[in-house]
């Protein structure tokens, strides 16, 4: 199997009835994922037949996008102030912390089916009667079915916030796809790419999406951890939350993640390559993110540790809307409560087990990477 990209392409133009996907600099990056695909991830039918259906949908989205701001130019004026981007590393919160925000009905949160579906705009009248709200909450999770047991990992239900990893995924420049297939070839030339026409992309599409259903931002992925350059360069007067935790923690759990989700495509065991390509990516992640904050100053970031998320998170919320100027209402606070007791609470679909052993790594040897990084934060070394 394999994927043939203009063959793709002009089977979705055909079948979507439009022919524009916009800015065209999307190819580079999605000739790399299916070069790097064959090169490098094994996937097995599954995997192969799993990566033509998300293209598919990336680029369907994309021509429907594309199409609907040709005919709606108003959309383009569309004004994004000061949205707020969690951008801590993987596995250090920044799930449970979007998930907080959004509970406070100030914020204004991305959901999965706006990303895929984007068009036309949800309205703030009917945004949770969309019929296109309803069929995902009501549609069986496809993971779930094929990874049972990757729940306890990583979930993302329809109605909390999806990572901006899955919109910049349409314009193919996210490591979304790196998760899932092992591509390090593609990885190499993300994290060297200019993004702003990534982000470009995505102002599109939250513009779109607020032009009937305005709201605060609130936003989140670790791609941003790669990608600031280009994310304030659309984005001028973005602010940023930076989540932290021990890093010998993230990595073993990044990379159990990686060979539960990756392991769901492929029949080959990756484990050693997880161990040898994504401790470096992580790495050179918050370098790139640390590079970003010594060049700029650290006047848009707030830090948050993780243990305080975990431990208090009405006092974590409360910190950053100070930091901000904004004011956590009791209402909002009472949210925020009730989903950390209910629908946040930790391990409620089991517990993750992970180790750095499993993977051949050595806790002293990853701590020595990060040593300049944990003492910059003064960052808790975990059991």
């Amino acid at each position: 199997m394999g994927i043939d990209v203009e063959l793709l392409l002009d089977k979705v133009a055909g079948e979507v009835g439009l022919d524009d996907f916009g800015d065209p600099t999307f190819r580079i990056g999605l000739d790399r994922l299916v070069d790097s695909m064959s090169a490098s991830a094994a996937p097995s039918d599954i995997g192969w037949a799993s990566a033509e259906s998300l293209i598919v949908q990336g680029l369907t989205n994309r021509l429907r996008v594309t199409d609907w701001i040709a005919r709606h130019p108003s959309v383009a004026d569309e004004r994004i102030e000061s949205p707020l981007f969690i951008v801590g590393l993987p596995r250090t919160g920044t799930t449970a912390l979007s998930q907080l925000l959004a509970a406070d009905p100030g914020n204004r949160s991305l959901l999965m089916w706006e990303v895929h579906e984007s068009v036309p705009p949800p309205t703030a009248a009917t945004y949770r009667q969309d019929p296109r709200f309803v069929a995902a909450m009501e549609a069986p999770n496809m993971l779930d079915l094929l990874n049972p047991g990757f729940k306890a990992i990583h979930h993302d239900p329809p109605d909390m916030p999806i990572e901006c990893a899955a919109l910049v995924a349409q314009h193919f420049t996210s490591l979304m796809y790196s998760t899932m297939f092992n591509v390090p070839e593609y990885d190499d030339w993300l994290v060297s790419s200019d993004l702003e026409p990534a982000y470009r992309w995505h102002r599109s599409v939250l513009q779109l999406l607020q032009s009937e259903c305005p709201g605060q931002w609130q936003l989140k992925s670790p791609v941003h951890c790669y990608g600031l350059d280009g994310l304030t360069a659309v984005y001028p007067d973005a602010r940023f939350v930076v989540t932290h935790r021990d890093p010998t923690r993230v990595v073993a759990s990044v990379c159990s993640l990686i060979r539960s989700l990756s392991g769901t495509f492929t029949e080959q065991d990756h484990t050693a390559y997880i161990a040898h390509h994504w401790p470096e990516l992580i790495a050179t992640m918050l370098d790139m993110e640390l590079d970003f904050r010594a060049r700029v100053g650290d006047a848009a970031f707030i830090d948050i540790a993780y243990d305080e998320v975990v431990a208090d998170p009405v006092g974590a919320i409360g910190k950053i809307y100070e930091h901000w100027g904004r004011e956590l209402s009791p209402g909002a606070a009472a949210g925020i409560r009730a989903h950390h007791a209910g629908a946040g609470r930790k391990d409620r679909f089991g517990k993750h087990t992970y180790a750095l052993e499993e993977f051949g790594l050595r806790r002293e040897a990853v701590a020595e990477r990060f040593a300049d990084y944990t003492a910059r934060f003064d960052i808790r070394a975990e059991p």
